[in-house]
């Protein structure tokens, strides 16, 4: 660091601490150094310093002064996002909202919370089911992300099939502008005259404001819940029995897809009985009135024989129900057990391109000589593709990004696009230019001006600048070349 930068440091840090407690202004390497990434953690920087605000007056003098200054801000919730969309910036502050963690009210009657950003996903349910209510989209991070990074990244959740993502499950947002400004987008009402902003601001990924409350809306708990688990030997009748279910004009809570390499990992974590053996597995929960259950199950196992099933099991209660799906939500953690590292993708296709894509990424899986194990939300085609690699090995790195991005490319060419619910971030900026052309990114990057004008908010992320643009799009993307 050099002399000018840490006198900068200083400064900034004692002007913080004026109306901030001292303790939650971080300046020192050491203290800070969690904060130089997110779950993305190939993607790595230190900031300026790291300020934790605890109340809405905290946050809207951090924004004035940052904008006075010039200085960019890169708010961060749990830092459990996977496209670096939280990544400091080296000349910015990280705006910590870990403090803002209460659930403000909770409405029975209305079936609504209001939340600060900090409160996690998995505690919005927890909290609520004294009114037999919950929160529908459930991220496989749910037990430690917030919702406030859930807004910013629009995320979904093994559940978003029937009960949607984020968007579909909020009714305002607080958010304070770069300039301080406190402003409420949304409301309690099934609709608002004007543009809907609030949409634009759910997964905007910190680009146009910072959120400090939250309004979401609650279900009821279902009168019944189960699951039946298919494991298929050829991945091809697999895919195909997703749109078989959906063509039954069955929608399931949940329809998850896991490959043999995550059904192993998952299985020898979580012990859910996963079939070891099968080439692919489904998992269908259907749920409602134990009369709807049960019709919609006998359909689902009748069918998913029809597409070849090796195996099937049916959840007899919740045990088993929630033994099943501990398995799929822990597989990311789990797939860790097959290498020292891996990348998590995110992309999404139409239904009816599953078993291609699977297909081609088998091939890719060849050409680029790495392991690839895959688990997805099979029910809306958001793919999470897990490439295993190992950083020590000089190359590989840059050859499992490679191969991330020719599988964005093959979402993008086959009808989908590079993102389902971690957000572009850092990671996939590039690959923007893959999905749009120059007039709707000008569109993007007038949009961002509206709101920052100086790009002051999580700069360098999400959309790519007019320069950045032609940058990416004069790179070549040809396959790694691997060594026989």
């Amino acid at each position: 660091m050099t002399q000018s930068h840490s006198h900068k440091r200083d400064a900034l840090a004692r002007r913080f601490r004026t109306f901030i407690d001292p303790d939650f202004v971080i300046a020192d390497e050491e203290t800070m150094k969690p904060y130089e990434c997110d779950g993305m953690s190939m993607f790595c920087e230190m900031p300026l310093l790291v300020v934790l605000p605890e109340t809405v007056a905290q946050v809207q003098e951090v924004m004035r002064l940052c904008h006075r200054e010039g200085i960019a801000v890169v708010a961060r919730g749990a830092g459990t996002g996977l496209s670096a969309g939280a990544m400091p910036h080296a000349d910015g502050i990280v705006l910590s909202l870990a403090r803002f963690n209460r659930i403000v009210h909770i409405d029975p009657l209305a079936r609504t919370a209001r939340l600060q950003p900090g409160v996690r996903n998995l505690a919005i349910s927890e909290e609520t089911a004294q009114y037999g209510l919950y929160y529908g989209p459930d991220p496989s991070s749910q037990i430690a992300c917030t919702i406030g990074g859930n807004v910013g990244n629009n995320s979904g959740g093994v559940h978003c099939l029937k009960y949607g993502l984020t968007v579909h499950n909020i009714l305002s947002v607080e958010m304070i502008t770069i300039e301080g400004e406190r402003v409420v987008i949304g409301s309690d009402g099934l609709d608002s005259c004007g543009m809907d902003l609030l949409a634009l601001i759910t997964g905007s990924e910190g680009l146009l404001g910072v959120i400090t409350e939250v309004k979401v809306k609650l279900l009821p708990k279902p009168e019944k819940a189960q699951v039946v688990m298919a494991g298929f030997d050829d991945i091809q009748n697999a895919g195909d029995a997703v749109g078989g279910i959906i063509a039954q004009g069955i929608i399931p809570g949940g329809l998850e897809m896991m490959d043999s390499y995550a059904i192993i990992a998952a299985e020898d974590f979580a012990h859910a009985g996963y079939p070891k053996e099968a080439a692919a597995l489904l998992l269908c929960e259907v749920d409602g009135t134990a009369e709807e259950v049960q019709e919609h199950i006998e359909a689902a196992e009748s069918l998913f024989r029809s597409f070849g099933a090796t195996s099937i099991r049916t959840s007899k209660n919740e045990n088993e129900r929630a033994l099943l799906w501990k398995g799929r939500k822990s597989a990311f953690p789990a797939v860790g057990r097959l290498s020292p590292d891996y990348y998590c993708m995110d992309g999404t296709i139409p239904r009816g391109q599953l078993a291609h894509v699977l297909l081609e990424m088998e091939k890719m899986s060849k050409e680029y000589q790495l392991r690839v194990a895959n688990v997805f939300h099979a029910g809306d085609g958001n793919l999470h593709p897990l490439i295993l690699f190992d950083a020590n090995v000089p190359g590989e790195f840059e050859r499992t990004e490679a191969f991330g991005g020719a599988i964005l490319t093959l979402c993008v060419e086959v009808g989908g696009c590079i993102t389902g619910e971690h957000g572009v971030g850092i990671e996939k900026i590039r690959y923007m230019t893959t999905q749009f052309g120059d007039l709707e990114l000008a569109q993007f990057n007038a949009i961002k001006a509206a709101f920052d004008a100086d790009g002051r908010l999580n700069p360098g992320k999400g959309v790519p600048t007019l320069r950045q643009c032609q940058e990416y799009r004069a790179l070549e993307r040809k396959p790694a070349k691997v060594e026989a």
